[in-house]
């Protein structure tokens, strides 16, 4: 028996340098369903592509780059301006350092690099229903964050 509740349909925002890692997990999330409505190389790109649109997207998955000195501020400029926006980082950082800032700006997920399409489906499925999802190489960080805070 249907119940007439339509499957609400993720939509996705990508934040990256286009790395070649990315394309493919990008091109099978496209290819099951997944829609994208946009992709940009950095994060002020991405905020000027986020400020154009009617409807913003529920999740944005942003290739980490913290070889940008100002990575952490221009993340907190983008969850200011769009707090409802759930964030899930991809990065192949595992260290307190660099995990513990992301979860206080409010990132609901973080994927390693070597993460598979089904890891990242998980995880937008996830934040779009209030959860979070972390890959094992961080998930006791975050545990003791939360824990803790």
């Amino acid at each position: 028996m249907k119940t007439g509740i339509a499957q609400q349909k993720n939509t996705l925002a990508f934040i990256n340098d286009k790395s070649p890692i990315l394309d493919l997990t990008y091109n099978n999330l496209v290819a099951s369903g997944i829609e994208v409505l946009f992709r940009s190389e950095n994060i002020k790109d991405g905020l000027s592509q986020l400020s154009t649109l009617k409807t913003l997207p529920q999740v944005c998955v942003i290739d980490l780059d913290f070889y940008d000195k100002n990575i952490l501020a221009q993340l907190q400029e983008l969850r200011t301006q769009y707090p409802t926006i759930k964030l899930i980082s991809h990065s192949d950082i595992d260290t307190e350092k660099v995990v513990n800032p992301l979860l206080e700006i409010g990132f609901a997920s973080y994927l390693l690099i070597g993460s598979d399409v089904d890891d990242f489906k998980k995880a937008i499925e996830g934040v779009s229903n209030g959860k979070r999802y972390f890959s094992m190489g961080v998930a006791e960080i975050a545990k003791e964050y939360f824990r803790n805070n």
